[in-house]
């Protein structure tokens, strides 16, 4: 588009300098006023056409109360496994989780994570259990950092290794959202985790739970 602008620019001014070497002298003022505004309109084609967009304005750090909807309990199934959450709410730059992954009644492993709020950002760390709170990993905990923020997907990177290389948190409704793990170990094939967790009713209070636990005093 830019092209055919200029070459009809260019034959319009062409053909307005043939006219003024043809036309007689008494039209010449004439002519020199049709160049002129000729001149400033290629001017402004030629402007416009050139112009850059605006640069989208900067999106600011994600903040840990950007995570709050994660607060609740939740759960997925990951082929014949049961993969079970539960989040605490943001508090003092800190928010707490833990993971149970269930197969025919038997607890396979127990994880905790945390996201903490930093100054440089977003840093997710976790940790696998056996039942009986025996670490997997004998190291320290695994980090992950935010690497990018958006209004429905978060994802983390770990900077260390590849277990796991990636999580991505892709929120799906206020109710749904979707667990991509992407595991590349250093020996043998990649490995991807996708669990979709529906969110689920928090454990209804017995009545007079309260009057149970504190009988009254006779």
């Amino acid at each position: 588009m830019f092209r055919i602008r200029i070459g009809v620019i260019f034959l319009f001014a062409f053909g307005a300098a043939l006219v003024f070497f043809t036309a007689p002298p008494a039209g010449s003022a004439q002519q020199s006023a049709e160049a002129g505004s000729q001149a400033k309109a290629s001017s402004k084609v030629t402007s416009d056409a050139s112009a850059s967009p605006t640069p989208p304005q900067s999106i600011p750090g994600p903040k840990l109360a950007d995570f709050a909807w994660l607060e609740g309990r939740w759960r997925g199934a990951w082929g014949p496994r049961v993969a079970e959450q539960v989040w605490m709410g943001p508090k003092a730059g800190m928010m707490l989780g833990d993971f149970r992954l269930l197969e025919n009644d038997k607890v396979l492993v127990v994880e905790f994570f945390t996201l903490v709020e930093k100054s440089g950002g977003i840093n997710f760390y976790f940790r696998h259990f056996t039942p009986e709170l025996v670490p997997w990993e004998k190291s320290d905990a695994t980090l992950l950092n935010l690497a990018s923020a958006e209004l429905r997907k978060l994802d983390f990177e770990n900077p260390a290794n590849g277990k796991p290389k990636r999580v991505l948190l892709t929120k799906i409704d206020a109710d749904t959202y979707t667990w991509h793990s992407e595991i590349i170990p250093e020996n043998g094939d990649p490995q991807i985790i996708e669990i979709t967790y529906h969110r689920q009713p928090l454990a209804a209070i017995a009545p007079n739970s309260s009057a149970a636990a504190h009988p009254k005093k006779k």
